[in-house]
């Protein structure tokens, strides 16, 4: 793997792929952390005298031009954090593109349409895919891989485009790996995991892969039900994915038979309805009512958690605890958050909703050890998977 602070752009054109896929609200960037987490890598470049074509997906367009998923909010944003100016040229290939590129002079950036507006850019077929790589490939000299929320993605100018120019990872995704590493090859111990979030089924071979692993793993958020319904207590109506139950039980029964200690809840803040302004009620949860949803833990619960992660040396969380953007069900997380800062070792914040929720919690990314760009390819790293755009840089 050629290493980016090595690699001669002086003069070239570099083709970067960014991770700026950031929580945009009428047009408003909401966080730009991701955007931030870019610019190591595009100021050291542009200290080697290289010029910019940036490329970077927002959303899920499905190949169509949509218009409310337009990158245009973050050339602004992308050009105010650098203090110069960024070309935004509202297409993603074509002739006017390619004029763009061709004119870019040393020190300047180019910012591409939101890369996925191309249908191939995502396609499963190969051929289709390698075509809009190559159209890619033709608008530089160099490729510099740098969006690491998108490098378990066998797309065209995460996987395939570097294949056909000289390539290296950019600082970002270097960082990224190296604290990976520290968490799935010989961590210090003991060693906490705490997931949060939606769905056991998102997690499972995460779970199952850091099972043989971890010392400890706390399990909040949504996805808690489906553990509590396995242990068959009544969750009222909360989120439950019952396909899930007997999976879950053998999770517990084998977190057990490896002495890892599985933290759940003991009490939950519940509330008739999924509503910023719904009620909260603190139960225990063995009192869930038949007609409320759990929306959060509870303090006694965020507590606990909060002990165990203090007592480890190397701690990754993914997932927030409950329902953080309502106040009324952001407690749990910030006690988690809040324990994070206090790990004497690593602390690892796991991308996604956590990166958001600590920073709508009012956190800075300095409190913790670490604050990864990418939710989805960090489980699929500590899952043990390949991941395609680190295979193709190298990795």
């Amino acid at each position: 793997m050629s290493d980016v602070v090595d690699l001669d752009v002086a003069g070239k054109r570099v083709f970067l792929r960014c991770d700026l896929n950031v929580p945009l609200k009428d047009g408003v960037i909401k966080d730009d952390g991701r955007i931030k987490a870019s610019l190591p890598t595009i100021q050291l470049l542009l200290s080697k005298g290289a010029s910019l074509v940036i490329a970077a997906h927002l959303g899920r367009p499905k190949g169509e031009a949509k218009p409310e998923l337009s990158l245009a909010p973050v050339a602004m944003r992308l050009s105010e954090l650098l203090g110069q100016s960024v070309e935004f040229n509202g297409q993603v290939v074509g002739e006017t593109v390619s004029q763009a590129a061709e004119s870019l002079k040393p020190g300047h950036i180019l910012l591409l349409e939101n890369i996925r507006f191309n249908a191939a850019e995502t396609s499963k077929d190969e051929a289709e895919r390698q075509g809009f790589a190559k159209e890619l490939a033709a608008l530089a000299d160099v490729y510099v891989g740098d969006g690491f929320g998108a490098v378990h993605r066998k797309h065209a100018s995460v996987y395939d485009l570097p294949q056909l120019l000289p390539h290296a990872a950019g600082l970002l995704v270097a960082a990224e790996v190296q604290v990976l590493k520290k968490l799935t090859q010989n961590p210090t111990r003991p060693y906490g995991v705490v997931l949060g979030g939606a769905k056991v089924s998102d997690k499972l071979g995460v779970i199952e892969n850091l099972l043989t692993k971890v010392d400890v793993l706390a399990i909040g958020g949504g996805m808690v039900f489906t553990f509590l319904a396995a242990q068959g207590k009544q969750i009222g109506t909360s989120l439950v994915e019952t396909e899930m139950i007997d999976v879950v039980k053998e999770i517990i029964a084998s977190a057990q038979s490896k002495g890892v200690t599985l933290v759940l809840p003991t009490d939950i803040v519940v509330a008739p309805a999924f509503a910023a302004d719904s009620p909260p009620t603190l139960v225990g949860v063995d009192a869930i009512p038949a007609d409320q949803m759990g929306l959060d833990i509870g303090p006694d619960s965020a507590n606990a958690f909060a002990r165990e992660i203090e007592k480890c040396a190397t701690v990754f969380w993914n997932g927030p605890m409950g329902v953080f953007e309502f106040p009324n069900f952001a407690a749990g997380t910030k006690i988690v958050a809040t324990a994070l800062t206090q790990v004497s070792g690593i602390s690892v914040v796991g991308g996604g909703d956590s990166a958001a929720a600590v920073r709508a919690l009012g956190f800075a990314d300095s409190d913790f050890g670490y604050i990864s760009t990418g939710g989805g390819a960090s489980l699929e790293y500590l899952e043990g998977k390949e991941l395609p755009g680190l295979q193709a840089l190298g990795m």
